[in-house]
């Protein structure tokens, strides 16, 4: 499978028995349908996530990739608690892309996330 965002290799890793995909080049990170989910919830999952912040900043820019798994475009998305996280889903098999640096991010909840999301007017 090739990196959406760099067209280079993508390598499969497991973390406490989730398989996920990583580029080896700029380190961005694929989740398959339901395993962003999964590793999210796992303590100390953050140390899959080795790439340079800087470097998925940069990616972050580039909006119109296609899903590695089904060559479908994706879809820009942002977290509901934390919005500056934009990431891309997969409208077809809801894969999920996030560059370098966004899942560490995503881990960490602040403490004004936490509460905005609790009294966040729908």
């Amino acid at each position: 499978m090739l990196c959406p965002k760099c067209k280079s290799y993508m390598k499969t890793i497991e973390y406490k028995g989730v398989e996920i995909d990583r580029c080896t080049r700029c380190y961005g990170l694929w989740f398959d349908s339901f395993e962003l989910e999964d590793i999210k919830q796992l303590s100390g999952s953050e140390v899959i996530d080795i790439g340079d912040m800087e470097l998925g900043q940069e990616h972050d820019q580039k909006t119109k990739i296609f899903c590695p798994k089904c060559r479908t475009l994706m879809m820009p998305a942002r977290d509901e608690q934390q919005a500056h996280i934009r990431y891309e889903r997969c409208p077809d098999c809801q894969g999920v892309y996030l560059d370098a640096g966004e899942f560490r991010d995503f881990k960490q909840l602040t403490i004004p996330e936490f509460f905005k999301s609790i009294f966040k007017r729908d």
